[in-house]
């Protein structure tokens, strides 16, 4: 499936793996890139050494295209600086302004993406030197940019910024998706929650089990879940959490119910309070459906758990099958 996106980032498939801070690991990467696609790394809370550590670890399992991605709400310069020291050619920016750090990593030698929520953030983006542009619509799962549904950003965006790839983000779990924001105008789709139920996803088993029993209807927009990322709208399963906050009315910041409770602890992060901005990895223990279980609005099509690069191969053929068979069908 050759597109803009496949030929400048030298992959085979269209399909990029969201950068799910938490969930994403080397082996998730590497197993959606030996697919064809591209797989990502978030590594903006990162020591220089557990960045060396990730990067290299990816590369040993993929001689293939991987990336990494950098959140804007905290200076990113040291994290970049180590990525392009370890030979990163690929650089995704999002929340915030990548002016100055899309420059450094061009001179680097590598591809700068970055995610917008409306056409006027695309402009600025490809204006200010970035290469392909990522339209997150607000279906999608985690933190979200944008108040706008998916199809009419990505046309939006795409009519506003050919000839840079646009990436289409938000609801897309599969080659229905895929074929759809092709049809649109965009190079590829970035797809987040199918790949948290892969088996490679370093996420905890109840918050897995969640994933693949939720309905399109279970999630959630809010800004509930702020503590350690305060006014940032994102989107979750509906849990106690979200339960107990909407039973006494949705009071704000420092009347909420339980606020400061120690609710899970993680071998790697220490104490987790109610509502806290926190993945549920793997390693965390206590009551697990408490905290933020991020999830995009098309989570109601994920109802098996797979390997990543066998996510990638049936989303490709669904979309090459779908595509077709619409060539097929329709008289124009």
């Amino acid at each position: 499936m050759r597109t803009a996106l496949t030929e400048r980032l030298g992959i085979e498939v269209p399909i990029i793996q969201a950068a799910m801070g938490g969930a994403t690991c080397p082996a998730l990467a590497a197993g959606v890139s030996n697919a064809g696609g591209l797989g990502m790394l978030v590594l903006t809370s990162q020591s220089a050494d557990v960045i060396r550590r990730e990067v290299r670890q990816t590369r040993v399992l993929t001689r293939r295209p991987f990336g990494v991605n950098l959140v804007l709400v905290r200076p990113q310069d040291a994290q970049l600086d180590v990525c392009l020291d370890e030979g990163v050619s690929i650089v995704s920016f999002f929340w915030g302004d990548p002016t100055r750090l899309a420059a450094r990593a061009h001179d680097g030698g590598a591809v700068v993406l970055h995610t917008v929520g409306s056409a006027d953030d695309a402009r600025r983006a490809v204006d200010h030197g970035v290469d392909i542009v990522v339209a997150q619509g607000w279906e999608a799962g985690g933190h979200v940019c944008s108040s706008v549904a998916t199809l009419p950003l990505t046309r939006a965006v795409v009519t506003a910024v050919t000839p840079t790839p646009v990436v289409a983000a938000g609801g897309i779990t599969d080659g229905h998706g895929l074929a759809a924001v092709l049809a649109l105008g965009a190079a590829g789709a970035w797809i987040g929650t199918r790949f948290l139920a892969s088996e490679e996803a370093a996420i905890h088993p109840h918050y897995r089990e969640r994933l693949l029993l939720a309905k399109e209807t279970d999630t959630v927009y809010t800004e509930l879940f702020d503590v350690g990322w305060p006014n940032a709208p994102h989107r979750v399963l509906r849990n106690k959490t979200v339960d107990a906050w909407e039973a006494v009315g949705r009071p704000r910041s420092g009347e909420r119910p339980g606020e400061g409770e120690v609710v899970a602890t993680s071998a790697t992060r220490g104490p987790i309070v109610r509502y806290a901005s926190f993945t549920p990895r793997a390693d965390a223990e206590g009551d697990i459906d408490a905290l933020a279980l991020w999830a995009g609005q098309g989570v109601g099509l994920v109802r098996r758990v797979q390997t990543a690069s066998e996510i990638v191969l049936e989303i490709a053929e669904e979309a090459r099958s779908t595509l077709r068979r619409l060539a097929d069908s329709i008289d124009v």
